[in-house]
């Protein structure tokens, strides 16, 4: 998981808001990289966080391309069904004003979305405000392309293929 430069000087989660998500006093933007090769990842890593954004009596809002959430999936993670709104076959362009307006809203603990390149600095930086704004967090979630890895080795995540049908 790559939590992104600019999230990292301007938005972080206190140790409070980890012991007691109801009281969280800031908004977070990070950026998730995945490898489609690598499943499980982004379900070690993100689950147990969704799991404890889920007590909150806020929404969780995820934005995909073209899946559908598996209801069984999701009651099986343990995430509350009745918290989980999805918006799919959303036009890649729209997902990042999505995300925005979403995370304004302070109606969502936690807000996800799939966008394919990579966010220019003022787009993390609008991202982080509408984080701040809704008092909410906020994943980007972006493939990486093994084909141009770079030398150094990035951990890669991805949604395992039993989260869609």
């Amino acid at each position: 998981m790559y939590t992104s430069g600019y999230a990292d000087r301007t938005s972080m989660v206190s140790a409070t808001a980890v012991d007691h998500p109801q009281h969280s006093s800031t908004g977070l933007i990070s950026e998730v990289l995945y490898r489609e090769d690598q499943p499980m990842m982004t379900q070690l890593l993100l689950l147990p966080l969704l799991q404890q954004l889920g007590q909150q009596d806020r929404w969780q809002l995820w934005l995909t391309p073209q899946q559908k959430l598996s209801r069984q999936w999701v009651q099986a993670s343990g995430l509350p069904l009745s918290k989980v709104m999805q918006v799919s076959q959303m036009l890649p362009e729209m997902t990042l004003d999505s995300m925005i307006r979403a995370l304004r809203t302070g109606n969502y603990s936690v807000v996800i979305g799939w966008v394919t390149e990579e966010l220019s600095e003022d787009e993390h930086h609008r991202l982080a405000i509408a984080a701040e704004e809704g008092n909410a967090m906020g994943f980007i979630m972006r493939p990486v392309r093994t084909t141009s890895l770079p030398s150094r080795h990035f951990s890669g995540l991805k949604i395992h293929s039993n989260l869609f049908h």
